[in-house]
Order: structure tokens, then C-alpha cells, then sequence
């Protein structure tokens, strides 16, 4: 069955709403902490980020089964959300979402995002897509954040 990834329309809103309830779990899961942004985002807020964010969707059929956004400031690729079905995930699709929002910036002289220190999937599929680790930042006493970036360079390499 094809994937398509393009722009998210505001008709995909809820649909990608209840798609990263689903996929932050395993995260709440991981930090014992199910008041993340993630999980905690209103359908409210996702529309004003339409405004400010690119919003890639990955469909399959009429399914939304992945996800991911971006902004572009001061020359930097801010990433986040990076969402696939946990059916599907361990396919590739991640990477094609990043590889996606990456072309969509391709201007940005650099492509930054951030996981949690104990995400070691993310983890895993980032440094396999050339980000390294640049700062941490402790959040609690469970939860430390791994900022990650990549130099265009790299991108095109």
C-alpha cells in the first residue's frame, strides 16, 4: 500500500492529535510522566501551529499513520513531533518524514530537534540520520533533553 507525505491540511488536525496521544505513550511510559507537552496539547493548539509550523502528514489511504513538524528561525530547522503509527514503525517512515521536512528547509543552514535522554530509538534514528548531540538540558529528575543538530553540509552530503 503507497505512502504519501505532503503538507498536513487543518482537516488533518485531529487526526494527527489522536495520532501523537497514541505514539507519546510509550514516551510517558519511559519517563513515568503522562503530563508531557505532547500529551497535554489541546486540538486548539495544534491548529495556531499551523500558523507558525509546516506540517508534514504521511497518509495511507485515508490514514493518517505519521507526522512531523518544522520552522525555520534565524537560519535553523527547529524539528519536532516526530510521530509514526506504532504499527508501522521500525519501516523507514521516520526516517522519510525527516528526510521530508529536511527538503522542505532546504535553505536552513542547519536542522536542530531534542528527545529525551532515555528515547533510545530516537536517539538511535537521529545519529543514523547524521544529528549529533550538542547540549542536555535537565528538566527534572527524571527527564534530561538531548539537542541534536546536523550542518546543511551534511544534508547534502
Amino acid at each position: 500500500m503507497e505512502i504519501e507525505i505532503g503538507s498536513a491540511g487543518v482537516s488533518d488536525a485531529e487526526s494527527i492529535l489522536g495520532l501523537q496521544l497514541l505514539c507519546y505513550q510509550s514516551e510517558a511510559e519511559i519517563y513515568d510522566d503522562h503530563e508531557i507537552p505532547p500529551l497535554t496539547q489541546s486540538l486548539g493548539d495544534l491548529l495556531h501551529e499551523y500558523d507558525t509550523r509546516l506540517i508534514l502528514a504521511a497518509h495511507r489511504q485515508n490514514e493518517v499513520i505519521g507526522s512531523v513538524r518544522g520552522y525555520l528561525e534565524d537560519g535553523t530547522c527547529h524539528i519536532g513531533r516526530l510521530i509514526v503509527h506504532p504499527r508501522l514503525r521500525r519501516r523507514g517512515l521516520g526516517a522519510r518524514l525527516m528526510y521530508e521536512i529536511e527538503e522542505r528547509f532546504a535553505t536552513a543552514n542547519r536542522y536542530e530537534l531534542f528527545t529525551g535522554h532515555l528515547s533510545e530509538e530516537n536517539l538511535r534514528l537521529y545519529r543514523r540520520l547524521g544529528y549529533s548531540e550538542f547540549r542536555r538540558e535537565v528538566v527534572s529528575p527524571r527527564l534530561q533533553l538531548v539537542y541534536m543538530e546536523k550542518s546543511r553540509l551534511v544534508h547534502e552530503a
